[in-house]
């Protein structure tokens, strides 16, 4: 046999080893095709696309992935002059302080998080679970600042004289 008629050989049967184990593992009996799945081939789940909520809306079971409702309780707050990040929210998501105050955030998530000044004026590093940032605000103002991992989280710090 020439080699290039074995690797065609070869080709051919793990193209077929591959269409029998997927009809094998079907759930729904090689019957229609569901979504984007292969036709005949549903996954476990039930749905069409692992890791996809079956009606397409985002991911499904990844643990500490999830996002919080709109009616999520915000965090809670942490003390004069502290914020809590807790479940991927600032707690409380406006504090007032008077120039010369140092402000502190804690994160309390297990997820790692970010503390950054939409003006730029202030940026933490990634804060892993309990790890704080500290920044001292030396002027008037009003500092809004948002998670740069979690956009969807914001808040605002209100400088007073």
């Amino acid at each position: 046999m020439t080699p290039t008629r074995s690797r065609r050989r070869a080709a051919v049967t793990v193209a077929a080893a591959a269409l029998l184990t997927a009809s094998a593992c079907s759930s729904n009996g090689g019957g229609k095709a569901t979504d984007n799945a292969a036709p005949g081939f549903t996954f476990a789940s039930g749905t069409a696309t692992p890791g996809m909520v079956p009606d397409g809306s985002g991911p499904a079971g990844m643990p500490g992935m999830s996002m919080p409702s709109s009616s999520a309780a915000a965090a809670a707050p942490a003390g004069p002059n502290a914020v809590n990040i807790d479940n991927f929210a600032f707690g409380p998501s406006s504090l007032t302080v008077k120039v010369g105050t140092t402000v502190t955030w804690t994160n309390k998530d297990e997820e790692p998080h970010t503390v950054v000044g939409n003006d730029g004026s202030f940026r933490s590093p990634t804060l892993g679970n309990n790890a704080t940032y500290t920044f001292t605000f030396s002027k008037a103002g009003s500092f809004a600042y948002v998670c740069s991992i979690h956009p969807f989280m914001h808040a605002t710090v209100v400088v007073t004289q």
